[in-house]
């Protein structure tokens, strides 16, 4: 039988030790070879201090497509949000190739590790601007989303469920900023039947007519590196956040670790990165950005498991 001395009694333990007792016996997963940080210490230390706040201090901050959803599945991208309504049901042929000629323009600069995000922000304004201008003209129909959704390729990470589910078993709340569309965003999540009440959604809107069909966009346009702006302005808002000052932040972009600005007065953050694409040429920004960064994971591994640890027994600690 193995003992486990409490922390506050042990200001011996040398962060070796504990280190060795996370990967090892309680958080196994932090020692995947997909999985890296740069402060190993820092990481550890929170993750003993929201396990002693326990659940009921916690709240879970993500980004959707690319971070909860596949990067890939068998060598072949995953659908994100807008890659859905590419769907011959929604648009047209000569809007897709527009949509895939944005694409190509933009998406190489969002992940161009050279360049500043000042530098990116007008042009990700202009990326999104442009796409929506292109759906608004096909006057999409809301009533075909949902069969836009089941034929798409879109895929929640493996462990998905567990992800969901436990959070919602805790009453953790899940929060999440999206730049991508956010009536397709809560399709796909309702069609994996996780759509439970502590998913709060911040995203970009469709604004339909009488007949249900798209004529604008709702509201300020939110994209990869605006999340913050939308953070402060919708978050505050948000009663069930409140007097939850410990925040598990999930993304794939930089632009994700504004997310949790919004937090008042924040105790613990904890930043899990997905680095899914061009991974050397990003992999030391990640990993100075990033508590842990997770190389080329397509699951919830270790998400799950550290909320499994945070939200454990501290008797038994």
């Amino acid at each position: 039988m193995i003992y486990h001395i409490p922390w506050i009694y042990t200001p011996v333990r040398t962060v070796l030790a504990i280190w060795h007792q996370l990967t090892k016996t309680e958080i196994p997963e932090l020692a995947k070879c997909s999985v890296l940080m740069r402060e190993r210490s820092r990481v550890e230390e929170t993750i003993y201090a929201m396990q002693r706040a326990g659940a009921g201090s916690l709240q879970v901050i993500s980004d959707f497509d690319m971070t909860l959803t596949r990067f890939a599945h068998n060598g072949k991208r995953v659908a994100t949000t807008h890659n859905i309504l590419d769907n011959r049901l929604l648009i047209n042929e000569d809007c897709t190739k527009k949509m895939r000629e944005l694409l190509n323009i933009y998406y190489p600069i969002e992940i161009d590790a050279s360049r500043s995000v000042e530098e990116k922000l007008p042009l990700m304004v202009e990326w999104w601007t442009k796409v929506h201008e292109l759906l608004i003209q096909q006057k999409i129909r809301k009533d075909l989303l949902a069969q836009a959704v089941r034929e798409s390729s879109t895929m929640l990470r493996d462990g998905y469920k567990v992800f969901f589910d436990g959070l919602a078993e805790h009453q953790v709340p899940l929060l999440i900023f999206s730049a991508g569309v956010g009536d397709v965003l809560e399709e796909v999540i309702r069609q994996n039947h996780v759509f439970h009440p502590n998913v709060h959604i911040i995203s970009n809107y469709m604004d339909f007519d009488h007949t249900g069909v798209l004529r604008a966009f709702k509201g300020q346009l939110i994209h990869t590196f605006n999340k913050r702006e939308g953070a402060l302005s919708h978050a505050a808002g948000l009663r069930e956040l409140q007097g939850r000052p410990n925040v598990l932040l999930l993304g794939d972009s930089l632009g994700d670790l504004t997310m949790a600005d919004g937090v008042s007065e924040p105790q613990n953050v904890l930043t899990i990165g997905f680095l899914n694409d061009q991974v050397e040429e990003r992999k030391e920004t990640y990993i100075n950005s990033f508590d842990i960064v997770l190389v080329k994971d397509e699951t919830m591994d270790v998400p799950n498991a550290i909320f499994r640890y945070i939200t454990s027994s501290r008797d038994n600690k």
